[in-house]
């Protein structure tokens, strides 16, 4: 039995309870003297301990928090604290848990390595949690454990072939919901794979009594081989960072009897079949019966997007259909998932309309009866920001982030969730009723995840700040007191580090719109000096950057430069035209409020307009590619995981367009609008020294339809570029790609504007004779330069 998974649920409540009778019971002239001492402390400590800029490195020390879940007693917070793993090629999931009061540090709960998604069994005395173990170098599927908070170790509950995700406990506490593509095929494989190492076992035995050798093992090498084509015949046959879709496996919903020990062995039960995927189980009140969607559509991208609910008795049967939802459910990880009434007569979601067909619209929070037929209200139709309230920023947690849904009070009157306002992703209360919105948080913050207590008294928020990765704090709604921190995640890293506030900024764009954006400054600033500046794009294009930690734009800083991150039209936050205002002219005119950006930067006075760099991901690598084909005030630009030719990304993207959301024809139909809005039709006027970041397996934007194009045809005109490729990485290379390569893109991009703005030399950007070229530090990526093979 390990340490982590002895303590119980009631000793750590002990603890917590008597760490604050401890502090009560303090006298005064005690507190004095320690209060002395404390300052003293200080003191020396302060005149020791200067603190140094942030590195590009320190992300490996990086702490992130997922998926928190309230006690039902309300006295504890569980959740998935992230990590590092030793070998800096992935990351660590572990369970954690720190009680609601605030008064000890967080304590670990299990020691696996690949822990996540905890779920509380209704009477409190379990923890349900997937766990994937690795066997052979490779982590397997993960199955559903469960650990005993009464004290003893987690117990595994499932062994399905592809695992399991998801999990829900019934209301009573004596059933699990879960979602899982194994299909019985999987099965037969599995019990025939498990038939064959018993016999092997007992042949080896056999032989080993007897003193003979155990005869040679004989392969069925035909019989046993696995086909490893892809036979595609939907235009949609992959997903970044997923892979390639596989019809023969849809989701289905399973449900397993919940044991109480390692020695209960129960089995599994399918509930649902067919061949199309079923997502957001959610109980009924009474456990009686599941709910559930379904996008029963074979080929959904000649349609607009919709979805079905369904119920299923959860002692198995036919699913029944009780309406079409006919809204788009699935646009970000919130949205599509549901959450039941208190009185189980109503569910609300996050979701968008669909007509008119736009480039974008705005999400709102739904409700729903549970009847049949029945249509979804809109409870956010008239407030003009977005719900879900999504930011974006390279140290959003990379593993394990779990999924917001919308709370109902307790009253089932209102809905606490969060949105995003001009930057910033608070909570609200909105009124069931009539759609009436009350803050109940404000500050410069994005909230990421949210909890509440099963009375909904008590909320537990995981926050990020410019100066702080993320951290849970707690919301008292009977209280008007701030939120109150209860961890502090990063605090041996940050204590020694010297983060800056960026500066918010607005200005006036060339018709009058105006555009909020973010300076971050160098650690040291002087107003007095002259400063390289880099201009960093969003990509989406809707989304937007915030009030939430960026280790990129720090590093940036503490290397030197002003970093100028702007929000400009068809970002997220600042209402549906604006947003929506680029369709069909995307890039255009965002392109003019980034140019304005620069231009009321320099106003003030401490920029080098000779030391300029331009730089973006996504959509804001596309932007990084048409802003040096429109000007040539840059002295270097970094364009990553970008696109070059719209024409190539419609035929070999992961998703389609089918329908007019950017362009209003398919290119064979309107191939002037695709050429016009291509980077690489103005390739002619690009004399930026360019530098391109690219995954090699990222399908949302190929780098055959961008930075490969782009590279090719800037060696062919002898403009200085070169081309940095990351092997086994996806679109997600900078929020969650491997932690090796996170800080080689780093490297790279500050590398090529530290060459090319302040001349520091780079000689691994050179072409130079082989005998010439230093040799390549392990585990840092080539710089492809030479044909190579495209698989």
């Amino acid at each position: 039995m390990t340490n982590t998974e002895k303590m119980s649920n009631e000793q750590m409540t002990k603890r917590c309870r008597s760490c604050a009778r401890s502090f009560g019971l303090r006298h005064s002239f005690l507190i004095r003297d320690w209060l002395f001492v404390i300052f003293l402390l200080i003191g020396v400590v302060g005149a020791f301990a200067q603190k140094r800029n942030i590195t590009e490195k320190d992300l490996w020390d990086f702490v992130w928090i997922g998926d928190p879940q309230i006690s039902p007693d309300g006295t504890r917070v569980t959740f998935v604290r992230v990590t590092v793993n030793e070998k800096k090629e992935g990351y660590n999931t572990s369970l954690w848990s720190v009680p609601i009061a605030g008064c000890e540090p967080p304590h670990q709960l299990t020691k696996g390595d690949h822990d996540s998604t905890p779920r509380w069994s209704p009477d409190g005395k379990f923890l349900l949690f997937l766990r994937a173990t690795e066997k052979d170098g490779k982590t397997e599927a993960p199955q559903l454990s469960i650990l005993p908070m009464a004290g003893g170790d987690s117990f595994v509950v499932t062994d399905l072939p592809r695992g399991t995700s998801n999990p829900s406990w019934s209301p009573d506490g004596k059933s699990i919901a879960f979602i899982s593509d194994t299909n019985a095929e999987d099965l037969a494989k599995q019990e025939k794979k498990k038939l064959k190492e018993e016999e092997s076992k007992k042949s080896v035995a056999g032989a080993a009594g007897s003193g003979q050798h155990a005869p040679a093992k004989q392969t069925d090498i035909e019989g046993e081989h696995e086909s490893d084509i892809h036979v595609v015949t939907r235009a949609v046959y992959r997903q970044d960072n997923e892979g390639y879709a596989d019809p023969k496996h849809p989701q289905h919903i399973w449900i397993v009897t919940a044991p109480r020990s390692g020695e209960e062995k129960v089995r599994p039960k399918q509930i649902t079949s067919g061949r199309f995927d079923e997502d957001n189980a959610v109980w009924a009140r009474d456990g009686s019966q599941i709910y559930f969607t379904s996008s029963r559509v074979d080929e959904p991208y000649y349609d607009l997007p919709r979805s079905d609910l369904f119920s299923i008795p959860a002692a198995g049967g036919e699913p029944t259909k009780i309406t079409t939802i006919d809204l788009d459910t699935q646009f970000s990880p919130d949205s599509g998932a549901f959450s039941l009434s208190p009185d189980g007569k109503q569910i609300a979601f996050l979701a968008s309309t669909t007509h008119p067909i736009n480039s974008y619209t705005e999400p709102d929070l739904w409700v729903m009866d549970l009847s049949p037929n029945a249509k979804p209200r809109n409870l956010t139709a008239n407030f003009d920001y977005d719900a879900g309230g999504f930011l974006i920023a390279d140290s959003a947690l990379p593993r394990a982030r779990g999924r917001n849904v919308p709370i109902w009070t307790a009253d089932g009157k209102n809905l606490i969730y969060v949105y995003a306002r001009e930057g910033k992703a608070n909570l609200a209360l909105f009124d069931v009723a009539s759609g009436a919105v009350k803050d109940l948080t404000s500050a410069n913050q994005g909230v990421m995840t949210f909890r509440a207590s099963p009375d909904t008294s008590k909320l537990v928020c995981n926050i990020s700040t410019p100066t702080r990765i993320n951290d849970l704090f707690v919301l008292d709604r009977q209280s008007s007191d701030s939120p109150r921190q209860i961890t502090d995640i990063n605090k041996e890293l940050f204590a020694k580090l010297n983060l800056t506030e960026p500066e918010e900024i607005r200005y006036k764009t060339f018709d009058g719109k105006t555009i909020e954006a973010w300076l971050q400054k160098p650690p040291d600033f002087d107003a007095h000096k002259k400063y390289p500046l880099i201009l960093n794009i969003h990509g989406g294009p809707h989304t937007a950057y915030g009030y939430i930690f960026d280790h990129e734009f720090q590093w940036m800083a503490a290397k030197g430069y002003v970093v100028l991150y702007p929000n400009p039209r068809g970002s997220t936050s600042y209402g549906q035209e604006f947003g929506n205002v680029i369709q069909y002219h995307y890039p255009g005119d965002d392109y003019k409020d980034l140019m304005a950006g620069v231009d009321e930067t320099i106003t003030r006075g401490y920029i080098d307009e000779k030391k300029l760099g331009v730089t973006g991901g996504s959509g804001g690598g596309l932007l990084t590619n048409w802003v040096v084909g429109q000007t040539t005030r840059f002295a270097a630009a970094v364009a990553q995981r970008d696109i070059a030719s719209w024409i190539d990304w419609w035929y070999t993207a992961d998703f389609t367009l089918f329908q007019p959301n950017w362009f209003k024809a398919p290119p064979f139909e309107d191939e002037q609008d695709f050429k016009a809005r291509s980077p690489i039709n103005y390739i002619k006027n690009v004399k930026t020294p360019m530098m391109f970041i690219l995954g090699e397996n990222d399908t949302r934007t190929p780098p055959e339809a961008g930075g490969e194009q782009m590279f090719r045809a800037l060696k062919f005109r002898k403009i200085p570029t070169a081309m940095v490729l990351f092997p086994n990485e996806s679109h997600e290379l900078s929020r969650s790609g491997q932690p090796w390569h996170r800080v080689e893109r780093l490297q790279h991009i500050v590398g090529w504007f530290d060459h090319w703005l302040l001349g520091v030399p780079k000689p691994e950007y050179e072409i130079t004779a082989e005998t010439e070229v230093p040799a390549r530090p392990r585990n840092s990526p080539a710089i492809e330069m030479t044909p190579r093979a495209r698989h």
